[in-house]
Order: C-alpha cells, then sequence, then structure tokens
C-alpha cells in the first residue's frame, strides 16, 4: 500500500535548493535514484527534472520514518518533508553538493521494478532496449537536457519571429494528396468511403494561401510526414521552423534568417555567428566540395587535374576524359604517413558511391603512387602545385566518364578523411547559404522532368528564356542554409505569376486534367491577386541535433520511430478490428504479418 500526496505541496524542485533555504521547512518528490544504508544512517539520492539531491535519515528522524527508508528501493517515487541543511561532506559533483535535507516525514507515492537499465548520464544499453522502455530513458539527465534544448529553441524562435511581426497560424493536418516527391502518408474516411485525406508533407499550399490572404509573415511550428526510408536523420513525422512572407525578395528572407541564427547561437551556444554568412552557388558548392551542403570547418578542397592528364599515358585518365569525364583529387596534409592497407580501404569507400576505384600520389620527397609509371617528374609538380601539396601530403585522386560521380565520391571521401583523421576542429560552427540550385532534374525511372525543391519554386528570371529549350540549365531563386555540412533549411521565392505556373506544370508532365485535380484550388485562389512571396523551412529536430551536438535525431526527439518506421515503444503500427475496417471501406488484402519485435530490433542504426 502506497502513500498519497493529499496536504502535501512540493516546495521547489530537488536541485533548487539553495543555501538561502538553510534552516528552512521544505517539501521535495522525485525518484529514487540512489539508495545507502549504513545502519544508524540511511542517504538517499532524489532525483527530479532538474537534478539531484540527497535526503538523510539519522538519529533526529522518527523511527517510522527511518524504517520506511529502509524500505526504498532505486525508482520509487517519494515525497521527503524535513528541514534544509548544510552537509558535512560536501559533493562537488551535484549542483546541490552542499546541502541535503534531515527527512522529519516519508511519503512512498508509488513503488518501481528494477529498471532495465540504470538512469545514469550513460545507461550503457543499447538503442533498441532505450527506445522500448523510452519513459525510462527520458528520465535520464542527458535526455532532459536535449529536450529542454529543444523547448528552448522553440520558445526563442517564438519570441524572436513575433518581435519580426510574424502571426503563428496553424494549417491543417488533414489535407487533399497531391503525391509529388515522397509518398504521402494516407487516412482513409469514414464519411466518403474509397476517398483519402493525407498528412502533410509540409504546409506548403496552405502558407501561399496565407500570403494570398494578407498575411503577409506567417510562422508554424509545424508537424509533416512523409511516407520514406529512413536514416538517423530522417523520421516519418517531424517538425519544421516554417517562415512565409509576401512583398519579399530572396535577399529579404535571407537578412531575417541571418539574425534568426545570429539570435540563436548567442542565446544557446553563446557563439557569435559572424554576419553576413558566406554564399556559394550550388555549382561552386559541388565543384569545391563534391556537396550540396559542405562542410567548412577544414580544407580538403577538390581541385580539377583534367587538363593536367589529358596527353597523359594513364589510361584510367584518358578514357574517362574522352567520355566527356574528369580527373580530380583532393589533398591530405601529411597524408603520406597512412599505410598502404589505409589508402586501399578508402579505395573501397568510394566504390560505395559508385567509383571506380582511387589513385593516388605522394609527390615529395620521394614520389611514389598507385601510378607512377605513368607520370613524369614534370607531371608530378604539376599535380603538386595543382593541389597544392607539401612535402609529406598525400594527393587522391578519382576519374570518371561522369562527373557527378567524380564530384560525389570525392565530397564523401573528402569528409571520410577528415572523420579518420580527426581534421574536424570541435567547436566551432560554420553556416553558409547554397544558392541556385537546379529547378529541374531527370528522372530516369519515369523518364521525365521532376522539380528538385517543388513546382511553386520560381526560376530566375535571367534563365526564363531557357525554360523551354535548355530546361536543365535553368537555375532556381532556391536556397539552402547549411551547418556544419548538415542541410539546416531551405526555401525558396515561389511562382506567383499564373502564366509562369501553368509553364512549370506543362513542363513538368503535369496535364490540365492533373494540375486541377491536385492543384485546382490553389490556381483558383491565384486569380484573385497574389503578391510576391517566399519561404524557408527549418528541420526543428535536425537544428536542435546539432546545437545538442548529437548524431541523430532520435536524441532530441521524445517519442522517434526507428528506421523501418515502427515504434519500439508503442509496438505501432498495429492491426486493426473487421468492424473498423467495415466502417472505412476497406478490406485488406491476405498478406503474411510481420512480427514487429523482430523486424524493430534490427530497425536501428
Amino acid at each position: 500500500m502506497t502513500d498519497t500526496i493529499r496536504g502535501w505541496t512540493r516546495s521547489c524542485r530537488c536541485a533548487e535548493v539553495t543555501n538561502e533555504m538553510i534552516g528552512e521547512k521544505l517539501t521535495l518528490m522525485g525518484w529514487c535514484h540512489k539508495h545507502r544504508d549504513l545502519g544508524s544512517l540511511i542517504f538517499i539520492t532524489l532525483r527530479d527534472r532538474s537534478g539531484e539531491v540527497q535526503l538523510v535519515f539519522d538519529e533526529g528522524s522518527p523511527e517510522e520514518t527511518r524504517e520506511k527508508a529502509f524500505t526504498v528501493r532505486s525508482e520509487y517515487v517519494l515525497a521527503a518533508r524535513g528541514t534544509l541543511r548544510k552537509r558535512s561532506s560536501v559533493n562537488p559533483d551535484m549542483k546541490t553538493g552542499e546541502l541535503e535535507l534531515c527527512v522529519e516525514e516519508l511519503r512512498v507515492l508509488s513503488t518501481a521494478k528494477t529498471p532495465p537499465f540504470y538512469i545514469e548520464d550513460d545507461a550503457g544499453a543499447n538503442e533498441a532496449l532505450r527506445l522500448k522502455y523510452r519513459y525510462l530513458d527520458l528520465r535520464r539527465p542527458p535526455m532532459q537536457e536535449n529536450l529542454l534544448l529543444r523547448h528552448r529553441v522553440t520558445l526563442l524562435t517564438r519570441e524572436f519571429f513575433d518581435q519580426e511581426g510574424f502571426l503563428e497560424i496553424e494549417t491543417p493536418l488533414l489535407i487533399k494528396s497531391t503525391p509529388e516527391g515522397a509518398r504521402d502518408y494516407l487516412v482513409p474516411s469514414r464519411i466518403f468511403n474509397g476517398r483519402f485525406f493525407a498528412l502533410p508533407q509540409s504546409p506548403q499550399l496552405f502558407k501561399q494561401l496565407l500570403m494570398l490572404a494578407g498575411y503577409d509573415r506567417y510562422l508554424q511550428i509545424a508537424r509533416c510526414f512523409r511516407d520514406e526510408d529512413l536514416r538517423a536523420d530522417r523520421q516519418p513525422e517531424f517538425t519544421q521552423i516554417d517562415l512565409e512572407l509576401a512583398f519579399v525578395d530572396q535577399e529579404d528572407i535571407m537578412a531575417i534568417n541571418e539574425k534568426f541564427l545570429a539570435r540563436i547561437f548567442s542565446e544557446i551556444k553563446g557563439f557569435d555567428l559572424k554576419l553576413p554568412l558566406p554564399r556559394l552557388t550550388w555549382r561552386e558548392a559541388m565543384t569545391r566540395f563534391g556537396s550540396d551542403k559542405p562542410d567548412l570547418r577544414f580544407g580538403l578542397e577538390i581541385c580539377d587535374l583534367s587538363d593536367l592528364v589529358a596527353d597523359s599515358d594513364f589510361m584510367v585518365f584518358t578514357s574517362a576524359l574522352d567520355a566527356g569525364g574528369s580527373v580530380r583529387a583532393i589533398t591530405v596534409p601529411e597524408g603520406s604517413s597512412l599505410s598502404r592497407k589505409q589508402i586501399d580501404s578508402l579505395g573501397e569507400y568510394v566504390k560505395t558511391y559508385r567509383a571506380k576505384g582511387l589513385a593516388w600520389l605522394v609527390p615529395a620527397p620521394e614520389p611514389r603512387g598507385s601510378f607512377l609509371k605513368f607520370t613524369t617528374p614534370e607531371l608530378i609538380n604539376n599535380f603538386a602545385e595543382r593541389c597544392q601539396a607539401g612535402p609529406d601530403d598525400l594527393i587522391l585522386i578519382i576519374a570518371d566518364k561522369d562527373n557527378d560521380t567524380v564530384l560525389t565520391a570525392l565530397g564523401e571521401l573528402r569528409l571520410e578523411v577528415a572523420r579518420r583523421l580527426d581534421l574536424i576542429p570541435a567547436g566551432e560552427w560554420q553556416a553558409l547559404w547554397v544558392t541556385e540550385f537546379p529547378l529541374f532534374e531527370y528522372d530516369d525511372e519515369n523518364q521525365r522532368l521532376v522539380a528538385v525543391h517543388h513546382p511553386f519554386t520560381s526560376p530566375l528570371e535571367e534563365d526564363l528564356a531557357l525554360l523551354e529549350t535548355a530546361p536543365e540549365q535553368v537555375r532556381a531563386q532556391a536556397y539552402d542554409i547549411v551547418l556544419n555540412g548538415v542541410e539546416l533549411g531551405g526555401g525558396s521565392i515561389r511562382i506567383h505569376d499564373q502564366e509562369l505556373q501553368k509553364r512549370m506544370f506543362k513542363l513538368l508532365g503535369l496535364g490540365p486534367e492533373v494540375v486541377e485535380e491536385r492543384f485546382g484550388f490553389l490556381l483558383e485562389a491565384f486569380q484573385y491577386g497574389v503578391p510576391p512571396h517566399g519561404g524557408i523551412a527549418y528541420g526543428l529536430d535536425r537544428m536542435v541535433m546539432l546545437l545538442a551536438e548529437q548524431s541523430s535525431i532520435r536524441e532530441v526527439i521524445a517519442f522517434p520511430k526507428v528506421q523501418n518506421s515502427s515504434c519500439l515503444l508503442t509496438s505501432a503500427p498495429s492491426a486493426v478490428d473487421e468492424r473498423q475496417l467495415e466502417e472505412l471501406g476497406l478490406i485488406l488484402r491476405d498478406l503474411p504479418l510481420i512480427e514487429l519485435d523482430g523486424v524493430e530490433q534490427t530497425g536501428i542504426e
């Protein structure tokens, strides 16, 4: 039989006790973190979200209270009433290490089983177990710190944009399916059997309608849903800081968002983000770093060797050039110390990005490399000069007939080398804008153009003449904000001209009937006067992950899914009964059920 809380009110949280309270009668509540029985003395470390405080039961405590304290075990929920006093032995590792509560009355509000892992900073448990017992995992101080950080970022976001004149407006979660891009999560309608709502991949169309409606600065901490394959930085349900502004151009949007990021970094990390942020066009980012989200915290920039090897005797290089490809390289400082085994492992690594292999060269002081017999002293010197390779540096080279393969593989190799050789400086933050993305890309599977961003992204005005003649050369008024090699957010200036929007739909292979079915309500609205507008959306989960210096967004989400989109805690998704299916007008095919437990245990990256 446990006690009740009746008549007791908590004085403060555990770690909120201060020296000014010494001698006061306090009531504290929380979980038993540690229990030590020394016979005449019993110590209990009481824990809540604020931290810990020591409870002591000694000769000054009533016998009944001491007997009850003797029965307490780990994770029991307790209420303790007593007098705050100085500790005889200070614990410097505790915020309240100079204080303790001499308990006069103890209530056991709830007992607890032995938890499957320790509620410590380092639980020592695998992630699957932590997610299955997430409510216990969330008691651990690191998880509480992460969620507190998330709360602070969200609060700062609302405060900042409120001061800038934004209105927070909610948009619907049950919307019309417009299947472009990732798959929608569909919700069957009970009233309209055979019809479906979709959960929003973003509030895109509604925030554009809000601009048309006259709400010229919109904000939403928006829940979004995408039915796609997951990675460590993806979830089927996620949260965006979603913004839209009217009567603005790209420069206006960038300026206000730079101020926002500077405020976040100043408040959260105490870091002075230098403004204005640097900018790279998409093409420059790909050419120099092999990525549209380059990490600028270290060098290893890509250099083009194609002209130097045009007359080479090395067929790997010349065949790539003859096929319209390129030969490019990165320079690894003091990389000559890498063993042949280490270099070979890097060669295997780039093959996962479609590169056929990796050539290498140490140009000085004693040249050596994988293609040395096909070089001359002059060519080696030219390589060293072009790549700015000094003594003991290593040049890593990739050649391929496909330039995209060369750049992507070198971009990934650049990151892998930096990780292996510890070239990424700790505690440094490098943000930048990447601009002028391609407006279209070609979908080989469906043999048609698709929008890189979405079909409402405006092209650069100077590229409008290329829309029908060379659409893959058209650049978009789109921009991404990148932080330490991670895409933090992205947006674009939207199309507000009806004729230009029709041209876009036509290029995307969307006929009038399809356009009317999917976007008719938007096009109808645009006939009533729409201002120039644009916006941006940040991944809140990803932003907090970076600020918390975590490697997975699961560490900053209270109840995340695993890689196969299932929930280890609740065993969702689950079967539903026949009556629910009948109400929805659904008949399931006779498919074998997948046992979630077996799949979920392998669903962790």
